[in-house]
């Protein structure tokens, strides 16, 4: 049995209908769901992994992307979770076409902003002279999701974080009315407060943010 059969079939033997219905919900019927809470749901996709590692290891892309367009949204969680554990450090140039893809499908915050953070954050980091023209594609597209990406991939950053760049991305993005985009503007800034909060508060006393983005930027500080 390969390991995306073998999962699937521990995930349905474990599925709880008086979870599904509410995980789904909350998720505004995007997705059906098996109604396996997140500390099951990795105890169980922890113990089939270390079953198949070395099919994981071997086919880690193709793997990833095919749970990520299985219906329930745990198997689309694992799918993210496949890529994230196992290629870290291991991206090629050519996987931000890819990455794109698991940005635009089956699209919602929760699978986005994992994305954008731990796929997205560790190919840039791996790759930074990419920065600039993802930058540049994924800001201006239409797509709002990966408008969004953009604005929160150096969430993990910290001091590596390139201020200049975000406060660019902030502004550029600072008269969308769109509830994702504001929130992501004040969650990027909170989090880089934590590193330079006299920086983030300056810098939103001084610029048009939208309310939301401001609140959210200066919660902490």
């Amino acid at each position: 049995m390969n390991f995306i059969t073998e999962l699937e079939n521990e995930f349905k033997t474990k599925q709880h209908s008086e979870n599904a219905l509410p995980m789904a919900k909350y998720m505004k019927d995007l997705f059906p769901f098996f109604g396996i809470k997140t500390d099951e749901r990795r105890a169980v996709f922890k113990s089939v992994c270390k079953k198949h590692s070395t099919e994981i290891n071997n086919n880690a892309r193709v793997i990833g992307w095919e749970l990520f367009l299985k219906k329930e949204r745990e198997l689309q969680y694992c799918g993210i979770e496949i890529i994230i554990n196992t290629l870290k450090n291991q991206y090629v140039v050519e996987d931000i076409i890819w990455i794109e893809q698991f940005l635009i499908t089956n699209s919602w915050w929760d699978s986005v902003d994992t994305i954008s953070k731990f796929m997205l954050g560790a190919y840039l980091q791996q790759f930074p002279s990419e920065i600039p023209t993802v930058v540049k594609r994924f800001s201006n597209s239409e797509n709002m999701w990966l408008n969004r990406s953009v604005i929160l991939f150096q969430l993990g950053y910290k001091s590596q974080t390139d201020f200049k760049l975000l406060q660019s991305l902030c502004l550029k993005h600072s008269h969308s009315n769109d509830f994702f985009i504001r929130k992501a503007i004040g969650w990027a800034l909170r989090e880089y407060a934590k590193t330079e909060p006299e920086a983030v508060r300056q810098f939103v006393l001084q610029s048009n943010l939208k309310p939301l983005s401001k609140k959210e930027a200066l919660k902490n500080i």
